[in-house]
């Protein structure tokens, strides 16, 4: 198949699964088709060797996923928040997972001082994080574990981002959910590890609680 005609692989590869499927269950796309109610929310990298379901074994209509570059969660990017607050107020999830994943070409970017253009707007927030944790960022001494070790404090950074939007604190009033997971995933040996777990028993600076939700 021609390069320019490799997207039609695609196609093809739909029209197995689906029948595929239908043979297996036979009910299954009407179920599907009628019903959305994911227990999950993902929020998770672009980076297309980190799909959602099929490093976790899920199957559609099981996880509500939003990816960006680095999985971030910035306060001034309206399409997380509706999905945020979709997936929260409407789709009832019980859990929200940022996962991010070794060797992300995002916050390598970052830690660097390459001019991105555009991107810069987008990974200054990731050099943030940085500046935030410098000290001990680099008191690992190989330059992999520091990038490894930004992957991991930015899950960390992300998943208390969420905590802090208005979102997630009246959801923890009202419900007690959704308890928020921070995960990371290896590339080379296809793991996941939790890093973090934020539930509405946990307290934040009393600078970002709101009061009168």
């Amino acid at each position: 198949m021609p390069k320019s005609e490799s997207y039609k692989r695609l196609i093809d590869n739909n029209l197995q699964w689906a029948t595929e499927v239908q043979k297996q269950d036979p009910d299954f796309f009407t179920r599907l088709s009628n019903v959305q109610k994911p227990e999950f929310l993902w929020i998770g990298c672009s980076d297309s060797r980190v799909p959602a379901d099929r490093i976790t074994g899920t199957e559609p209509g099981e996880i509500f996923v939003h990816r960006n570059i680095a999985n971030m969660v910035i306060h001034t990017d309206m399409n997380l928040l509706a999905v945020l607050e979709y997936a929260v107020d409407h789709l009832k999830v019980k859990h929200i997972i940022v996962c991010g994943h070794y060797g992300c070409g995002g916050v390598k970017a970052a830690m660097t001082r390459h001019n991105y253009d555009l991107i810069n707007k987008w990974i200054r927030n990731i050099k943030d994080v940085y500046r935030i944790h410098r000290e001990t960022i680099d008191y690992q001494t190989r330059p992999e574990d520091r990038l490894n070790k930004l992957i991991e404090l930015n899950v960390e950074e992300q998943v208390m981002n969420l905590a802090k939007t208005s979102i997630i604190q009246r959801s923890w009033k009202k419900n007690k959910l959704p308890d928020i997971h921070g995960w990371v995933y290896s590339l080379e040996d296809g793991r996941i590890r939790e890093l973090c777990h934020m539930t509405h028993k946990d307290h934040l600076d009393p600078l970002y609680e709101f009061d009168d939700l």
